[in-house]
C-alpha cells in the first residue's frame, strides 16, 4: 500500500464555481469551495477530492480556475476528479497543483486515455474513480502499469473492490501496488471508523458527515486511534515530563509564521494547555492574567494552526510553527514585535521580499496607469509587446552568459527577471504559485 495510515479525503462537488452537495448538483452548499477547502485543511484532513461536474466547456474554464485557487489555499494534496474529456484536461489539473488527476472508468474515452495520461505523466500522479469491481477486473493491466490510487464512488461495491485490491496487491506474480478511497453520500463519522476498521484496503475515505464536519476532524481520528485504526494524528515526540519547567510550572513558547518564520508573539503553556494543543492542533496557552486555559482566536477569530512544534537544546523552550490567521496581537498587529528599541544599519534583503516587492509595482502600473512609465507603456502595448520584449531579454542573456566576466549577466539577468514578472502580472501569475511549482518538482 502507498501509505501507511487511514486518510480523511474530505470532497468538494463543483457546479459553476460553486460548491454542491453531491454528484447531481443538488444543493449550493453554505461555505464556498476556497473556504471549505482552507478548514478542511486546517482541521486535520489528510487531502482533498474535487470532483468537477462541469458539462460544456465555459464551465469547465470556471470550475479549473476553482480548482487552482483551491490547490493554492491548502498543503495537504488535492485530487482533481470528474470532468476529464481529453489529455489536455489531465494537464491542465496537474498544472493547477493537483496532487494527482484522476480518470473516471466508468466512461469508455477515459479508459482510452489512461496509457497516455500514465506514460506522460507517471502512474504516481494518476488515480482512477470506480463504481464497480468490474471495471478493476476489466483493466487490470492497465492499471498495473499506469495507476496509483483507486476512488470508488459506491459504498455498495467496497467489499468487493477492497477483496480485488488485497488479492492484486498480494498476489506473488505481477503485484500492484495500489491505495483504495471510498466517497459515500450519506456517511456518518461512525460508519467511517466502521469501514476503515473493517477493511484493511481502504485507505482513505470521504463524503457524508466528513464533509460538513471538519471541526471535528481531530475527535474522530483519536477514536479511530482507539479503535486501532492507524491514522494520522498529532502526536508529540518529546513528553510533557520531559520538558524543564519554570518556577510556574509552565514552558515559554516562541510562536513562528510557518512560512515566513516572522516572530509572532511569546506565550506560555502548562500541562493542560499542552495535552490541548496536540489534541485539538490548535495552539493553546495558559493565561496567566486570567488563570485559565487560552485558545488563540477562540473570542478573536485569530487561530492559530499547528504546523510543527519543537523545543530547543535544553527542553526549557518550545518553538511553535503556525498558520496565523489575522493578527497574533492584541493590538491588532500581525507581530507583538513591533516597538523598535534600536536598530542598527545592515542588509536585510531577503530575495523573495524584493521579488514580491517588484511584483506589487508592476501590479500597481497595470491597476493604476503612471504617465512616463515604461511598465504602463508595456501593458498599453499589449502581450505581443511584453512578450517581444521577453524574448528579446532572454537572447541579450544568453549573450552575456558567454562572457567570461559575471557582472553583464547579473545585469542582464536583472533586465529579464523584470520582463518575466510584467508577464507574470499581464497573464495573472503570481510567485506564491510560480514557487508552489517549483517545490512540487
Amino acid at each position: 500500500m502507498s501509505t501507511n495510515y487511514k486518510r480523511l479525503l474530505p470532497s468538494i462537488f463543483l457546479k459553476n464555481g460553486e460548491g454542491v452537495a453531491w454528484f447531481d448538483g443538488s444543493s449550493v452548499t453554505v461555505t464556498d469551495p476556497i473556504t471549505a477547502a482552507e478548514d478542511f485543511n486546517n482541521y486535520g484532513a489528510d487531502g482533498i477530492i474535487v470532483f468537477d461536474l462541469s458539462e460544456e466547456d465555459d464551465e469547465h474554464d470556471v470550475n479549473m480556475l476553482m480548482i487552482r485557487k483551491i490547490c493554492q489555499a491548502v498543503d495537504i494534496p488535492v485530487y482533481g476528479a470528474g470532468r476529464i474529456r481529453r489529455l489536455d484536461d489531465i494537464k491542465k489539473l496537474i498544472y493547477a497543483g493537483c496532487h494527482k488527476a484522476c480518470l473516471n472508468f466508468a466512461r469508455e474515452d477515459n479508459v482510452d486515455l489512461a496509457t497516455g495520461v500514465g506514460a506522460r505523466f507517471g502512474r504516481d500522479q494518476l488515480a482512477i474513480c470506480v463504481d464497480n469491481v468490474s471495471q478493476l477486473e476489466d483493466n487490470q493491466n492497465l492499471i498495473k502499469n499506469y495507476v496509483s490510487e483507486i476512488i470508488l464512488v459506491n459504498n455498495v461495491s467496497l467489499p468487493a473492490c477492497a477483496e480485488w485490491i488485497m488479492s492484486s496487491c498480494n498476489r506473488n506474480a505481477n503485484p500492484i501496488s495500489l491505495s483504495l478511497d471510498c466517497v459515500f453520500k450519506d456517511i456518518t463519522l461512525h460508519d467511517a471508523a466502521a469501514s476503515l476498521r473493517a477493511f484493511p484496503a481502504l485507505t482513505g475515505i470521504s463524503g457524508g458527515e466528513l464533509n460538513v464536519s471538519c471541526k471535528t476532524f481531530m475527535d474522530f481520528k483519536r477514536q479511530c486511534k482507539s479503535l486501532n485504526i492507524p491514522i494520522n494524528t498529532f502526536e508529540s515526540s518529546i513528553a510533557w515530563s520531559e520538558l524543564k519547567l519554570n518556577n510556574d510550572g509552565m514552558v515559554p513558547v516562541i510562536v513562528q509564521d510557518y512560512k515566513t518564520d516572522e516572530v509572532l508573539m511569546l506565550a506560555y503553556m502548562n500541562e493542560e494547555s499542552f495535552n490541548h494543543t496536540i489534541k485539538t492542533g490548535l495552539m493553546t496557552y495558559w493565561s496567566r492574567s486570567r488563570n485559565e486555559l487560552w485558545e488563540k482566536g477562540d473570542t478573536s477569530g485569530h487561530f492559530q494552526y499547528v504546523k510543527s512544534l519543537s523545543c530547543d537544546c535544553d527542553k526549557d523552550t518550545i518553538l511553535a510553527k503556525v498558520l496565523q490567521i489575522g493578527a497574533a496581537c492584541h493590538t491588532g498587529k500581525r507581530s507583538c514585535f513591533f516597538n523598535t528599541m534600536m536598530k542598527k544599519e545592515y542588509d536585510d534583503t531577503n530575495p523573495l521580499k524584493v521579488f514580491e516587492k517588484e511584483y506589487n509595482v508592476i501590479l500597481d502600473r497595470k491597476e493604476h496607469p503612471t504617465d512616463g512609465s515604461y511598465t504602463t507603456y508595456l501593458f498599453e502595448s499589449g502581450l505581443d509587446k511584453i512578450l517581444k520584449k521577453v524574448g528579446e531579454e532572454c537572447t541579450e542573456l544568453i549573450i552575456a552568459a558567454k562572457n567570461p566576466n559575471p557582472e553583464e549577466l547579473k545585469y542582464e539577468m536583472a533586465d529579464f527577471l523584470y520582463h518575466a514578472m510584467v508577464l507574470m502580472v499581464e497573464k495573472g501569475v503570481t510567485w506564491n504559485e510560480i514557487i508552489k511549482e517549483i517545490s512540487h518538482r
